[in-house]
């Protein structure tokens, strides 16, 4: 169950709204939540935070951070690196991304663009600036096994960027945002190659939250109950889990 996910840090990106501030709220709510727990959100004041009823996250460790802003993801690791010290960062969540709805007659270079660049980029760079802090918490856990608990970079993906399933054609084509989730499922196994080596486990999962949803029964009821099934998951993922993408019900996913 959801008692086993036990992470000393996470840093959360894309809390703004929808899935990633249920993801937060999730995280506040483990039996053993983290000790650090990094809200990434656009709004600098972190209003919505409050303004949702939620338990605010506690004001120095909230890091702020824009994805597509190298500057505003170096400022957040220095608020991290402060707050955690030579532990580093546990679990870096890429959750931040959006999307344009689009048909392939009319999607457009500025569609592909401004998506890639949130979906693809932002979680590159986000990746690539947390690494040092990644790499302390891998070594100060010690353990040999790869786990969410001693160092992990999970990619919030899209069952709608699987090559080879090509889920919901019929209902939504969005190409921008299909080629960009997977380009990002590329970028988790190109992660996984790299920074596996030094003790960091690196998965893409789908959430099952598409907005505007696809058909009745396509994804799971409520948020809630998509926010359950990943904690559920990043509980269980381990070394042989490296480098592979997974569905909010714990199904593994074909590229």
């Amino acid at each position: 169950g959801m008692e086993g996910l036990g992470v000393g840090s996470v840093l959360l990106t894309g809390c703004d709204g929808g899935l990633g501030l249920a993801l937060l709220k999730g995280l506040l709510e483990l039996p053993s939540p983290p000790r650090h727990l990094f809200a990434a959100c656009l709004d600098p004041q972190g209003k919505h935070l409050a303004s949702h009823g939620h338990q605010p996250v506690p004001k120095p460790s909230c890091a702020l951070a824009d994805v597509t802003d190298p500057n505003s993801i170096k400022a957040a690791v220095g608020k991290v690196q402060e707050q955690v010290g030579s532990a580093g960062l546990n679990l870096l969540i890429n959750n931040a991304g959006t999307t344009r709805r689009s048909t392939l007659a009319t999607e457009t270079a500025e569609n592909m663009s401004l998506v890639y660049t949130t979906n693809t980029i932002g979680p590159l760079q986000t990746s690539q600036a947390f690494l040092p802090l990644l790499k302390e918490a891998a070594e100060a856990e010690g353990q040999r096994e790869l786990s969410c608990s001693r160092a992990a970079i999970i990619n919030i993906s899209s069952i709608l960027g699987s090559i080879e399933v090509a889920e919901a054609w019929e209902e939504r084509q969005d190409i921008c945002y299909r080629c960009s989730k997977a380009a990002l499922n590329m970028l988790t196994k190109c992660l996984a190659l790299e920074y596996g080596r030094s003790g960091i486990l690196c998965v893409s999962v789908d959430p099952g939250r598409v907005t505007p949803p696809l058909e009745q029964g396509m994804g799971p009821v409520t948020v809630e109950e998509s926010v359950r099934g990943v904690l559920r998951l990043l509980a269980q993922l381990s070394a042989t889990s490296n480098g592979t993408f997974w569905d909010w019900r714990g199904q593994r996913l074909p590229w």
